[in-house]
């Protein structure tokens, strides 16, 4: 096999990066250390690496004085010190929304949603995506790549398109045509796979290992899972900088809760909150919930399961962080449970109803597995807890369809209107 231009770049680009205060890349298994690099498996156990970091001092002032977006987290990521004025989409800082008539409905008292579908492409998948594509340049990948369920495949080939790289993003052939359409959009390639997610990843380790491409969740993961920290970032400087009380959010990959966990952890490690019980949630969809079913039989071993959900976003079989999601259930007092598809829009459709947010699938399985949560006594309804949506319900239009129409179709005549009006009580 002939290296890529790309792969070469690598070798010398490892040495020369910046990459903020991370010094290294530890494995989350045995603890081994590695330089900063390309790699994402312990040479050692061949568990996965993440970043290890020397964060020094950092201050409130010298996060708050920082730009309004996710970048204002420089000193806590493996990101150059000057990102902010470099070009990329600038995620973050999305809205915390305090939601009072969701909390009234379920019968709780202090209840957040921190809405991630005011991103640039419209999901989480910003803040992840901009991580691991500065560590892209700093390594000097020209090409980038993902394996994706909808979400990060659009988020990929916005923000290659904005950074000037090329992009080839991987996804399976059946997802949302909402996601396939805004993954084609911006003018990277579209490769889609008659397979499911795992089929895909499968096909993208193959392909990151032969072209020497940048895959942002296969060989730039450590940096890629760096991204979502962001989220508990933000809700912790969004809530005057203390925890909530209890957090719940989806799990796909299960990387997301891993890794607000340890946004948590790192900001009381620094003194940046005070200590207290933060105790994180997890929801699957019953049509892929092998963390759940985990969790429900006490194992610390996740096995895989052939995805049939409508939360397309998170049909991973497979999950790679799966068992690190049970760990932080456990350690923080929290539970994982699933919820089936008609739950699923009714959460989608009690959010909207309630506060005016319409989420994709994944945040309509968040919403109802809350309300799971309290209805088994798993969740308190009177501590202060936040939620996650992590997308917007215009990519998943196709799961709402069939309960959301127009309430009566009239000829444009008012006594049609009004009769119906009466009929209906409306006056």
């Amino acid at each position: 096999m002939t290296a890529s231009p790309d792969a070469a770049a690598t070798a010398a680009g490892a040495s020369s990066a910046s990459f903020g205060p991370a010094r290294n890349l530890t494995c989350r298994a045995c603890g081994a250390q590695f330089p900063l690099g390309d790699s994402y498996a312990c040479m050692e156990c061949f568990g996965p690496l993440e970043v290890g970091y020397d964060f020094g001092t950092v201050t409130h002032a010298d996060i708050e004085t920082g730009p309004h977006s996710m970048w204002r987290y420089a000193p806590l990521l493996p990101v150059p010190a000057d990102i902010a004025t470099r070009q990329n989409l600038s995620p973050g800082m999305t809205k915390l929304v305090k939601a009072d008539n969701l909390a009234a409905a379920l019968g709780m008292k202090t209840l957040w949603v921190k809405d991630d579908s005011g991103n640039p492409t419209h999901s989480f998948k910003d803040r992840v995506v901009a991580i691991a594509l500065s560590a892209a340049q700093e390594l000097g990948f020209t090409t980038v790549g993902c394996a994706s369920t909808g979400n990060l495949a659009g988020a990929v080939a916005a923000a290659a398109a904005r950074a000037g790289l090329k992009s080839c993003v991987i996804a399976p052939s059946n997802l949302e045509a909402g996601k396939l359409v805004t993954a084609a959009i911006y003018g990277g390639t579209l490769v889609a796979v008659d397979g499911n997610y795992d089929d895909v990843n499968r096909l993208c380790s193959e392909v990151a290992a032969d072209m020497g491409w940048g895959f942002v969740n296969v060989n730039l993961r450590p940096y890629y899972g760096e991204g979502s920290k962001t989220v508990g970032y933000e809700v912790a400087e969004q809530l005057g900088w203390r925890l909530p009380r209890q957090l719940v959010s989806p799990i796909a990959s299960g990387s997301l809760m891993t890794k607000v966990d340890k946004a948590f952890r790192e900001l009381v490690s620094l003194g940046l909150v005070d200590e207290a019980p933060a105790s994180i949630f997890g929801a699957q969809a019953t049509g892929c919930s092998p963390v759940s079913a985990a969790w429900a039989a006490g194992h610390d071993v996740v096995q895989p399961v052939r995805p049939d959900t409508i939360a397309k976003s998170l049909a991973i079989g497979n999950p790679a962080d799966g068992p690190y999601a049970i760990d932080v259930a456990r350690r923080t007092g929290g539970a994982i449970a699933d919820v089936s598809d008609d739950e699923i829009v009714a959460g989608i459709q009690l959010l909207a109803a309630t506060e005016g947010i319409f989420a994709e699938t994944a945040g309509g399985v968040t919403v109802a597995t809350l309300r799971k949560l309290l209805e088994a006594g798993s969740l308190d309804p009177d501590a202060e807890t936040v939620i996650l949506n992590t997308g917007d319900g215009l990519k998943t239009l196709d799961a709402v369809e069939p309960v959301a129409s127009p309430t009566v179709t009239i000829a444009p005549r008012y006594g049609e209107f009004r009769a119906f009006a009466e009929e209906k009580g409306l006056r």
